[in-house]
């Protein structure tokens, strides 16, 4: 291997943890074949490049991931292997040195799910170790509640920056949890912002019964294209020719194949066991098809976060992501259906994202049972206002329902919340518990 992939090598192991490592422990990860000083070396570059920040002195000396490599003047990111810019040279060359070159379907059905593999069983491993969070009895986005306002943020402004959104991570944050527009910004990028938003909490608020289909990745469309697009264009399939600029790709025109195809997708992805490789197989289809007039990557980014937010593993937040990264990665998959580069930029932002989520948690004081209870103590609070129930009949049903659907070590503690709620309860948290304001008024009066 190259430097640059031995230097990409220790990135993803340090990526993995959130905790500084150390040299020893290191080397085990590494394996056989690596000689200590030659790591050393490594780390040092590392360290001069900015990529990995060193704590401690002498023997206690350990590393951690920290800002991102500053690139080279005249060199493209350094999260790239040297197989991909190999890749990214040939699409660097002037657009009339390129042919053009239309969508290939024979490409797509040549994927068989769960045979054919975009992401390595090594980088599945790694992935898998770096983004589990939360236990197998956990319901399905129970992880992305717990992070969710982390998640809102990163990812509406990450997916936005690149698509040109001029957002500052801080503007992004005022403008989702304070309401507060940043000055000097277009309408337009306000409402994309606020559009993945909408898009996210979607996802999450209906993670248990989320399915990838066709209808799903249109619902995603619809949200983040709304108020963007003619009303006509949100959430359905393009009735006309788009080109993609910057590249020789000819997407398909004719929307009845436009229909199928993502239909195809849909279903083919829908198969994939693995939530990695069907999180990259989404990413990397949905893109490459261009099936509406706009929005088809932001699209693709909030799907690929299907599965990993059903399997309760850290989302992908496309954090530390170079917007010209991110479009010679795309060109490659449109132009030389070449996954290699955005499989350097999925695996190298991903593990980047669960380092920085783990410290997020840590200083959240998370409270587990409010989380994992979530759905349960939703229903009880419906069911309450729903039948009227005041006083002392709010207590005994509470206790009785608990008792059957809540475990005894956290029985008590989910009784608090379901108790809070109800007292805590305004029109602005009707959202998802099927009551109206007026049922929520007649209850409140009794």
């Amino acid at each position: 291997m190259s430097l640059r992939d031995n230097k990409m090598a220790i990135l993803r192991l340090l990526g993995l943890s959130s905790e500084p490592v150390g040299l020893p422990e290191l080397m085990l990860k590494l394996g056989e074949g690596f000689k200590e000083r030659t790591v050393r070396r490594w780390l040092h570059l590392l360290v001069e490049e900015g990529a990995v920040r060193k704590v401690g002195h002498k023997r206690g000396t350990k590393y951690i991931v920290a800002g991102r490599l500053e690139d080279d003047i005249n060199e493209i990111s350094s999260c790239f292997s040297s197989a991909s810019l190999t890749v990214i040279g040939l699409i660097k060359k002037p657009l009339f040195e390129r042919k053009p070159i239309a969508y290939l379907e024979e490409w797509v059905d040549s994927y068989l799910p769960n045979s054919s593999y975009y992401l390595p069983e090594i980088l599945r491993k790694q992935l898998h170790a770096a983004g589990e969070r939360a236990s197998a009895q956990d319901p399905a986005g129970t992880y992305a509640h717990q992070i969710f306002n982390r998640l809102i943020i990163d990812l509406s402004y990450n997916s936005s920056r690149l698509e040109g959104n001029t957002y500052s991570l801080l503007d992004t944050e005022r403008l989702l949890i304070h309401g507060d527009s940043a000055e000097g910004k277009l309408n337009e990028e306000k409402a994309m912002i606020l559009n993945h938003k909408e898009a996210i909490r979607y996802l999450v608020d209906n993670a248990q019964r989320l399915e990838i289909s066709r209808n799903n990745i249109c619902t995603l469309h619809f949200l983040l294209s709304d108020g963007l697009l003619e009303s006509i264009e949100s959430g359905k399939v393009r009735r006309y020719s788009v080109r993609v600029g910057g590249s020789t790709y000819i997407p398909f025109e004719d929307p009845k194949i436009l229909e199928r195809l993502l239909g195809k997708i849909a279903e083919m992805s829908a198969q994939i066991i693995d939530p990695y490789e069907q999180s990259i197989f989404l990413l990397i289809h949905i893109s490459y098809l261009q099936a509406f007039a706009d929005v088809n990557k932001r699209t693709a980014r909030l799907a690929a976060n299907i599965p990993l937010i059903k399997k309760n593993l850290v989302p992908l937040a496309f954090s530390d992501v170079r917007v010209e990264d991110y479009m010679s990665a795309m060109i490659a998959v449109y132009e030389l259906q070449n996954v290699q580069p955005l499989i350097d930029l999925y695996v190298y932002s991903y593990l980047r994202t669960c380092a920085a989520y783990d410290s997020t948690v840590k200083s959240m004081g998370f409270d587990e049972v409010r989380v994992r209870y979530r759905q349960e103590r939703r229903v009880l609070v419906r069911e309450v206002i729903v039948n009227m129930l005041t006083g002392d009949q709010i207590k005994k049903y509470v206790d009785i329902e608990s008792t059957k659907k809540i475990p005894e070590t956290a029985r008590s503690d989910f009784i608090e919340d379901v108790l809070e709620d109800l007292e805590q309860i305004d029109e602005s948290r009707l959202a998802g518990l099927g009551i109206s304001p007026e049922q929520l008024r007649v209850w409140k009066k009794q």
